[in-house]
């Protein structure tokens, strides 16, 4: 018969597997207030569920991580005030950093780049960039914040700008646009460019995945490994057993010291999913360098305590 102590032990240990050892840093998360009369969203975008900061620091702390960088989702597009609001209820001094998201062919991005910065010091971390437009079709100068031409020269103007305010690039791309992306990384690089979410390999051939790997040539160029990576890489339901070779790759291309885990999730029920997820993908890796990959790396790159 099974004693109460050991069907209590059973209840709470999904949750104490949901923790991953080590420094655990969140490098990709949505927050949405859910109240659109305060915190608007843009009617040219995609209404999306509530994700509150209020719930998300329940989590936080329950989950015991170390930090977070939440990314400025596109329904607010250039509007930061959910951002900074973020900042104003984190569980701890620091926890939180941002991305800021403007228009990168607009000439007003750079002094509202630096605007932002200034009201939000040692904060705001990269200007996310989307290119994510099927190969061939054209690249946009209006609407949504995302697939504007990467060659358009106030593109390179607005790379200028955050370099010299000190922010990365954060990349939303296919990797048929890995390319244009080197170029851009190579005349500036002392900026670091963060790639999101495995590159999506399957939105691309493989010899364009290869353009992607190329990229860990540039000593500035990071990785970022997330779930929906994983599932942009796959054909197979979870746990995307054929997906572990475009992992693999991306890990012998870039290494541990330059790739990064986003995409955690908000429950700990998500938290154990991923860390099952991840665990699966890098079993090959030493354990030194899959602690790197949960959170010392992003906690070197994004300069948190």
């Amino acid at each position: 018969m099974i004693s109460r102590r050991e069907l209590l032990g059973a209840a709470v240990a999904p949750l104490a597997m949901a923790r991953p050892k080590g420094t655990l840093i969140e490098t990709h998360v949505h927050l949405f207030a859910g109240d659109p009369a305060r915190f608007p969203y843009s009617p040219l975008s995609y209404k999306p569920q509530a994700s509150t900061v209020e719930d998300y620091v329940k989590f936080a702390r329950a989950a015991a991580l170390d930090r977070a960088v939440i990314v400025h989702p596109e329904p607010y597009q250039d509007d930061h005030r959910y951002l900074e609001y973020c900042f104003s209820k984190e569980p701890s001094k620091g926890f939180f950093k941002g991305t800021c998201l403007f228009d990168p062919i607009d000439p007003e991005t750079p002094r509202r780049m630096g605007e932002l910065i200034r009201r939000n010091p040692r904060r705001i971390v990269a200007l996310r960039i989307h290119e994510v437009h099927e190969a061939g079709t054209p690249s946009t100068t209006s609407g949504l914040i995302s697939n504007r031409d990467l060659m358009h020269p106030r593109m390179w103007a607005t790379w200028k700008a955050a370099s010299d305010l000190g922010l990365f690039i954060q990349m939303h791309f296919i990797p048929h646009y890995a390319g244009e992306i080197g170029k851009l990384a190579a005349t500036f690089p002392e900026t670091p460019v963060i790639l999101d979410h495995l590159a999506r390999p399957k939105q691309g051939t493989p010899e364009e995945f290869e353009q992607v790997l190329k990229l860990a040539k540039l000593p500035k160029v990071y990785m970022k490994y997330t779930s929906t990576g994983v599932e942009a890489s796959s054909t197979d339901p979870y746990p995307h057993a054929d997906a572990r070779t475009t992992v693999r790759q991306a890990f012998e291309a870039f290494g541990a010291d330059r790739m990064l885990w986003g995409g955690l999730g908000a429950s700990l029920a998500e938290l154990d999913k991923a860390e099952k997820l991840f665990e699966a993908m890098f079993a090959f890796a030493p354990e030194e360098d899959r602690a790197k990959i949960r959170g010392i790396t992003a906690a070197r790159l994004f300069g948190f305590a």
